[in-house]
């Protein structure tokens, strides 16, 4: 019996890898250790027993030192409302997974991170992200190994690897919803994510590290911009008087134009005046008098009456 007690590691006061038995418990363990040296001990006793003191497979789970983050490539809308674009966990977890392994990321509020405790069983998964708002976690985006290669850009593969969380609007509004559901975050957070690998029975493996907090971007509300012009720079204002300074010698211009165009519809040219038959209109001028001295003088033959050739009847 002794060598028994000294093979689970409690007898000889060795305590195995990952084990978390309190002061109490130990103290329990002592007085039961005692007892049983003394009588021959119940086999019911001895599984209860082995069953307490056997480290549990989330107690040997490997944290590896990889700590998730937002991309860090030049993206428009890396963190939006309702979403965030992470990092992909490439060659961070190969060590520790076999070919049926899956990687799923946690979603956790930044102060329910540490209330969160890792599932045993495939059925214990919460993936509903409705537990989001109940529980403060959630977990989704399921992938396997195959979809997360070393290679930074594969052949044929233009895409860009980041995982984009809370991408999937529809899910939640569709009847039949997938095993999992990257539904919109309800609200700026922050949140805090990590990575956990699971074997095909639902068991952990190995996980990451918690992420630091992210926080979404919050619109504003209409009342709460300040529109005084005192606040903005002085550059903005001289640009917004040049462009309110244009548009007003446009506007002129246009109602110049606008005036010259129909001002035959506003005031009517008058019809010219129909002369009539056998009348003479003329405009009116001042004869001058020619004094006799200034008069052209008449060649000799050329006097009114005259006629300056003979004429050749007979």
């Amino acid at each position: 019996m002794n060598q028994l007690l000294q093979a689970q590691g409690v007898g000889g006061g060795v305590r195995q890898r990952g084990s978390r038995s309190s002061p109490r418990l130990r103290v329990w363990w002592k007085a039961a250790v005692m007892g049983l040296s003394q009588r021959q001990p119940h086999p019911w006793l001895l599984l209860l027993l082995e069953a307490l003191v056997w480290p549990q497979p989330c107690m040997n789970l490997e944290l590896i030192p990889y700590t998730p983050q937002i991309t860090a490539r030049d993206l428009e809308g890396k963190v939006t409302a309702t979403t965030f674009s992470l990092e992909q966990p490439r060659c961070v977890l190969d060590s520790h997974a076999s070919a049926a392994s899956t990687v799923w990321l946690v979603v956790a509020f930044s102060n329910a991170s540490r209330d969160f405790q890792n599932p045993t069983t495939l059925a214990a998964i919460p993936a509903s992200p409705q537990l989001l708002t109940t529980d403060g976690h959630y977990m989704t985006l399921p992938l396997s190994l195959e979809q997360l290669p070393c290679e930074e850009d594969p052949v044929g593969d233009s895409s860009i690897p980041v995982l984009r969380v809370g991408n999937d609007p529809d899910c939640l509004a569709g009847l039949h919803q997938p095993a999992y559901c990257n539904a919109p975050l309800p609200g700026p957070g922050p949140y805090r994510v990590k990575f956990l690998l699971m074997d095909p029975r639902g068991s952990p493996q190995a996980e990451t590290r918690w992420s630091d907090p992210i926080a979404l971007h919050q619109g504003k509300s209409p009342g709460s911009i300040d529109t005084w012009p005192g606040r903005r720079h002085g550059d903005m204002i001289v640009i917004t008087s040049i462009l309110s300074s244009l548009g007003g010698l446009l506007l002129l211009a246009f109602l110049a134009a606008s005036t010259v165009r129909f001002s035959s519809l506003w005031w009517p040219e008058e019809a010219p005046e129909q002369l009539r038959i056998g009348s003479f209109r003329g405009k009116r001028y001042m004869t001058h008098h020619i004094p006799p001295s200034e008069a052209a003088t008449l060649p000799v033959g050329c006097e009114p009456g005259l006629d300056p050739f003979p004429s050749l009847s007979p």
